[in-house]
């Protein structure tokens, strides 16, 4: 087995989902599927067909999003017509997550609950459940993908605006500070005149980078390789000037460096945080968790009242910027092994550590 077959082993192997399918567990039907990349079939986790190798099995919240993945349903366990309740409530929302992403505009509530069957209230409460977003919510975060990717690739920031689903100019240009970060204008362009200043330094972790844009601090990379992290820095603006930072930036620099050597003397500075509704959710309840304590990625979900959320949740945790300030190092799997941090296993360990000894 070669290191990729042996890493994507380990990754399913340490999904306790796995565990419920090597016992059968029939508990588990209706929470999940399974699918097997080699024969193109999904099944229950109770099925008792010839166990896969972990490697090429992949995990589904429901049906619908494996047949969405081009898998089949097994003849033999049938989960297509296994679905628990809560499963197949799950499936519909995923049906309306698509109607959504498609329709020329954002449906309405009304509009929606005719589509799934369901009362507006119902409706409004079970989206929110599986997705961590109110419809209203979900259409907004999707709007403000198709603008960015829009933006890409239009001669015209008009055309880009009409494609995304705006009605107006005025309504977009009304919210693209808080969509963009910048006018649209400047985020076609990678973001020229926005001055980013930075510096990297060290810490016992190794090589920190930290960057301030004139909101807040936007970025708190950790790595081995300083040029690595001032390319990472670059690859999220990259038309954007960076300015090494003078003597009181160094004054900042050291400010969060003791910040991750002691987590308990806080980091009181302004952070210039940008991403989806469901991430910003996400980021501030990361913000909540006090150093020493850690929590599942099931917990998690279930704190900013989206239980079925759990991979979109972890997600949002790799896509953090801002090390140790928004402490995603403190989520852990649901047996309490650490696994999924942007900056490596040993310096999520090395945190936690210190967090626990300083308490």
């Amino acid at each position: 087995m070669d290191n990729v077959k042996a890493s994507q082993a380990a990754a399913i192997q340490g999904d306790p989902r796995w565990s419920a399918v090597v016992s059968r567990a029939a508990e588990a039907d209706g929470s999940f599927v399974y699918a097997v990349k080699t024969t193109g079939v999904y099944c229950r986790p109770s099925c008792g067909s010839r166990r896969a190798r972990p490697e090429n099995v992949a995990f589904f919240a429901t049906p619908v999003e494996a047949e969405h993945a081009g898998f089949r349903a097994c003849r033999r366990c049938q989960p297509d017509q296994m679905l628990a309740p809560a499963a197949r409530q799950s499936a519909r929302i995923v049906e309306l997550c698509r109607l959504i992403e498609t329709a020329e505009h954002i449906p309405s509530l009304a509009e929606l609950a005719a589509q799934s069957g369901l009362s507006p209230y119902h409706l409004h409460r079970e989206f929110k459940r599986v997705t961590g977003l109110t419809p209203r919510a979900y259409a907004t975060a999707h709007r403000a993908k198709r603008i960015r990717r829009e933006l890409q690739r239009s001669n015209r920031v008009t055309d880009a605006i009409y494609e995304a689903g705006y009605a107006s100019n005025g309504r977009f240009y009304a919210e693209s500070d808080a969509v963009l970060g910048m006018t649209p204008a400047a985020f076609r362009r990678g973001g020229p005149g926005t001055e980013i200043r930075f510096a990297v330094g060290r810490c016992s972790l190794g090589a920190i980078l930290v960057a301030r844009s004139e909101r807040g601090i936007c970025a708190i990379l950790l790595g081995d390789d300083p040029q690595a992290l001032v390319d990472d820095l670059q690859a999220h603006f990259p038309a954007a000037r960076l300015v090494a930072g003078d003597a009181d930036f160094d004054s900042l620099v050291a400010q969060v460096v003791g910040f991750v050597e002691a987590p308990a003397t806080g980091l009181d500075l302004p952070l210039d945080i940008r991403g989806t509704a469901f991430q910003q959710r996400v980021w501030q309840a990361l913000q909540k968790i006090p150093p020493g304590e850690r929590i599942s990625y099931t917990e998690l979900a279930q704190r900013i009242g989206a239980p079925a959320a759990v991979r979109a949740v972890a997600g949002a945790c790799a896509a953090n910027a801002l090390a140790v300030a928004i402490p995603c190092h403190r989520v852990v799997r649901n047996d309490g092994g650490l696994a999924g941090y942007r900056w490596g296993i040993e310096r999520k360990r090395s945190l936690l550590e210190r967090e626990t000894e300083g308490r």
